[in-house]
């Protein structure tokens, strides 16, 4: 569910209320009762909670929500739009709670909300966001963000950390292990023989060495050494040119070296459909791509539409999971 004091229950109240859901997937909620009838109210809808002890009891039915609420949380202890200890903890402890459950394999995904990360450390869960936090209860795997659309995909070698810190970080088995985790996520999403691009780290791919050294150094090792395996990538390339061809349809992913690099042209192509695809870890889980909007929390305005997006493509992923598991 994510924060409660943010749009999280509202968006996903406005998902349930449509059908959309129940042609993907076997929809469960993982949170507060209270909050969800609230985000009901709020928006203007009129359908049936139920709470489980599991997921197997769920009905995921058109009209009824199923939900699991293995946190308690006063409703005296959070405010709409507001910073809240104790929704950091539950927020938290709902992720903690899916992991356990799809480890178990007793869900085949997880689709978060957005959570506050000032909230969730304030509460004593010290991370920087969601990612961090399933990668750890999953058993600490090496993990990547992927920004998904059905116009481009976009996968980072590295992340959240200062640009001036990203050329140390990069070393030729990052990179390649980026492009492997890219690859097998495209093969779960139905590209069988996925065509990648890589991006350089510095204008123009460094052009032969005349604007820094990482791409002939470390970068472009990696690439051999994937298309050694018969993989079809292309690389390093100029960033400035490789997302346009992306978009028009000749790559099915870029691989970009550092978060700007790949964010902001998804958030140009596909501000409101990108979702969140965390690579690497041993169960699947999507994220809408925006945060908690405080500003417009309890107003009703928030929009599901990248929910949905979300939802949908970690159908997709499961559904490759299953397949590669029956191979």
């Amino acid at each position: 569910m994510g924060d409660v004091c943010g749009v999280g229950p509202e968006i996903i109240a406005k998902a349930f209320g449509g059908d959309a859901l129940y042609g993907m997937c076997r929809p469960v909620v993982i949170g507060d009762v209270h909050a969800l009838e609230e985000a009901l109210r709020i928006v203007g809808l009129s359908l049936r909670i139920r709470e489980l002890t599991g997921p197997e009891e769920a009905l995921c039915k058109s009209g009824v929500i199923d939900v699991i609420s293995p946190v308690e949380l006063d409703p005296a202890n959070w405010h709409k739009g507001q910073v809240s200890r104790d929704a950091g903890r539950a927020a938290a402890e709902w992720v903690i709670e899916a992991v356990r459950l799809a480890v178990a394999d007793r869900i085949d995904g997880i689709v978060t909300a957005p959570l506050n990360k000032e909230a969730m450390n304030s509460a004593g869960y010290a991370y920087p966001g969601h990612t961090e936090l399933l990668a750890e209860q999953a058993g600490g795997h090496d993990v990547r963000l992927m920004l998904a659309s059905d116009c481009m995909s976009v996968a980072h070698v590295t992340g959240h950390l200062p640009l001036r810190e990203v050329p140390e970080r990069l070393t030729q088995k990052r990179v390649y292990d980026t492009i492997a985790l890219t690859r097998d996520a495209m093969v779960r999403l139905g590209k069988p023989e996925p065509r990648l691009a890589v991006t350089g780290l510095n204008p123009h791919a460094g052009e032969n060495g005349l604007f820094g050294q990482e791409d002939d150094l470390v970068i472009r090792p990696a690439i051999e050494q994937g298309r050694s395996q018969g993989w079809e990538i292309d690389g390093p390339l100029p960033a400035d040119t490789t997302y346009f061809k992306a978009y028009d349809g000749a790559y099915d992913a870029v691989i970009a070296m550092y978060h700007d690099q790949g964010h902001a042209p998804m958030k140009l192509v596909a501000f409101d459909t990108a979702v969140n695809v965390t690579l690497g870890l041993p169960i699947v889980r999507t994220s809408v791509d925006h945060g908690t909007a405080f500003d417009i929390a309890g107003t009703g305005d928030a929009k599901e539409v990248n929910l949905i997006h979300a939802v949908r493509f970690g159908a997709r992923m499961a559904n490759g999971r299953k397949v590669e598991a029956e191979d």
